[in-house]
C-alpha cells in the first residue's frame, strides 16, 4: 500500500528513533509513496544521480597474458553513470530523456521533462540533475527513471548510486541501488505514474541486461531505438 505523505496532521509528531521525516527511502517492504493528490500541482521535482567519485572495477585475478586480457576488458578507471528516463504523456507521445543522442528535453514545453548536463565522472559535487515540471501533473501518464553505465565496466556495488527526488511540497524520496549485481549495464530507478488519483513514485531498481531496447521491452514502452553516441 502507498504511504501518502500529502496528508499533514495540524501539529507536526515529534521524530522518534531518528526517523528522518524530511526524507523518504523506499525500500522492497515500503516500494511506493504519493507524490500529490488529484488535481493537486507542484512546481519543477528535481531527481537528482548521486554515485561514488572514481569507482573502480574489479581487479582481474588472473595473472599473466589472460590477466592483460582481462585488463583490457574491465578498465582501470571509473565509470560513467548517466540518468535518463523514458516518458510517456497523456496524449500519448513517447520518447526518452537521456545524455546519449544530447535528448535533454524541455522543461516548460512537451515533454515537461529537462536533463541539466552530462557528469562523465561522477565528480561533480551536485551529481546529475533531471527536472520534472509537475505544474500540470495531468500532462503525465508515466515516467521510468534509469541509470545507466554509458562507459566503464557494470559495477554497481561499487558505484555505490543513490537517486533522490526533491519535490517541491513534502519530503524527499531517495532510492538506493543496493544490488551488488555487476553485469548489467541499466537500472531501472523508479516508476513515476498519475494513476488518475494522484501521482505516485514506486521503487523498481531492476537490473536489466543490455541496451535501453531491452529496458523498454520490458516496461512495454513499444518505441523504437536506433545506436546513438554523446
Amino acid at each position: 500500500m502507498a504511504i501518502d505523505y500529502t496528508k499533514r496532521p495540524s501539529t507536526p509528531a515529534p521524530a522518534a528513533g531518528g526517523v528522518n521525516l524530511s526524507k523518504v527511502t523506499l525500500s522492497k517492504a515500503a516500494p511506493t509513496v504519493n507524490l500529490a493528490k488529484k488535481g493537486e500541482s507542484q512546481g519543477a521535482m528535481r531527481v537528482n544521480l548521486n554515485w561514488s567519485q572514481g569507482a573502480a572495477a574489479p581487479e582481474p585475478k588472473k595473472k599473466g597474458f589472460l590477466a592483460k586480457l582481462a585488463a583490457a576488458s574491465y578498465g582501470t578507471g571509473g565509470v560513467d553513470l548517466d540518468l535518463g528516463c523514458l516518458y510517456e504523456l497523456a496524449d500519448g507521445s513517447k520518447g526518452v530523456i537521456q545524455a546519449l543522442g544530447k535528448s535533454f528535453g524541455a522543461l516548460v514545453s512537451a515533454p515537461f521533462i529537462q536533463l541539466d548536463g552530462d557528469d562523465r565522472s561522477g565528480s561533480v559535487t551536485g551529481g546529475e540533475n533531471m527536472h520534472i515540471n509537475l505544474a500540470r501533473p495531468d500532462a503525465f501518464k508515466r515516467i521510468l527513471i534509469f541509470a545507466m553505465i554509458y562507459d566503464g565496466a557494470p559495477n554497481w556495488a561499487a558505484v555505490d548510486g543513490v537517486v533522490t527526488l526533491f519535490p517541491t511540497s513534502g519530503p524527499q524520496v531517495e532510492v538506493r541501488l543496493d544490488s551488488d549485481n555487476n553485469s548489467a549495464r541499466i537500472c531501472s530507478i523508479a516508476l513515476i505514474q498519475n494513476t488518475g488519483q494522484g501521482i505516485t513514485v514506486t521503487r523498481e531498481v531492476e537490473y536489466i541486461q543490455g541496451s535501453q531496447a531491452d529496458l523498454d521491452k520490458k516496461y512495454g514502452w513499444g518505441m523504437r531505438w536506433a545506436a546513438g553516441r554523446k
